[in-house]
This record gives structure tokens, sequence and C-alpha cells, in this order.
């Protein structure tokens, strides 16, 4: 038992800030980050003894945080709120135009939907199609008319803000 909790914090500890970005994204006045990303380590938990390791840990995690956020989000309220960028995320340069647009970016992602959420999260974190598809059950053609469409609502919005 205790080799299968030491590979588990291993784990954890590995993908840590992607279980916090995934979270992040779908937090909300009503559901704090912690709370999100202590829902995802347990439901991790419950699933890791059935992980079989016939996909990479990544897509697994990003998963079950995905199904999880969602999950958590669909039995408190409807609609995430807009949330701010906190510094804890890959904040390097104190500039305040990137600040910005980051804000904005983050402001508009949160206006999507949560399939819609998800696609562009993991297209942020430079995932391949064929990885998306396996995280979100899509196919690859699926992804990438998707992203295409997200994109173009992005654009959309942007220009009405």
């Amino acid at each position: 038992m205790e080799n299968i909790e030491q590979e588990f914090i291993t784990t954890i500890q590995s993908y840590e800030r992607v279980i916090y970005k995934v979270c992040y994204m779908y937090t909300t006045p009503d559901t704090p980050l912690n709370d999100l990303y202590q829902e995802v380590v347990l439901n991790l938990w419950k699933a890791f003894a059935k992980f079989r390791h016939e996909c990479k840990a990544s897509t697994w995690i990003y998963r079950i945080a995905l199904n999880t956020c969602i999950s958590f989000i669909r039995k408190g309220k409807n609609k995430p709120e807009t949330v701010t960028l906190t510094p804890a995320f890959d904040r390097t340069e104190d500039d305040d135009e990137t600040e910005a647009m980051l804000r904005q970016l983050y402001r508009m992602i949160n206006r999507l939907g949560q399939l819609e959420k998800s696609i562009i999260l993991l297209y942020l974190e430079e995932k391949s199609y064929e990885e998306i598809a396996d995280i979100t059950g899509l196919t690859v053609t699926n992804v990438a008319t998707k992203l295409s469409r997200i994109k173009d609502k992005l654009r959309k919005m942007r220009k009405e803000d």
C-alpha cells in the first residue's frame, strides 16, 4: 500500500501545476480554487489504482481534472463567473500590458461553454489535436473544427470588448 501511495504523491507533485491550471479555469466566487483542487486530487486518488498506463499520465490527469471541475460546477452553480488572473500562474514578467492581455483572455475564455473552455485550455497547454481528442473523447477532426470556431468566437469577443 505504501508503494502505491508514494507513486500517487509523486504523480500529483509532478502534475500539480497542470491540475491547478485546469481548476483555475473553473474557479468561481462560489467555487474556490482550493476546493476544486482538493476534489480533483480526491478523484485522482479514487481512480489511481485503476489507471492502466494505456495513455500518458498527463492525458489521464487532464481527463479526470476536466470532468471533475465540470461536474463540480454543475452541482453548484450553472455558469462560472469572471475571475482575475492571480500571480500564482506563469507570470514571469511584470509587464502591465501583458498582464492586461492575459486578464482579457481569461475573461473571454470564462464566457465560453464548458467543452469549449476545456478544448482551448488544452490547446493553450500546447497539447496536440490527438491528445486533446484523447482527453475530451472527441475525434481529431471534431477537435480541429471546434478549435477553429472557438478562435473565431474569441476574436469576435475581443472586437466587442
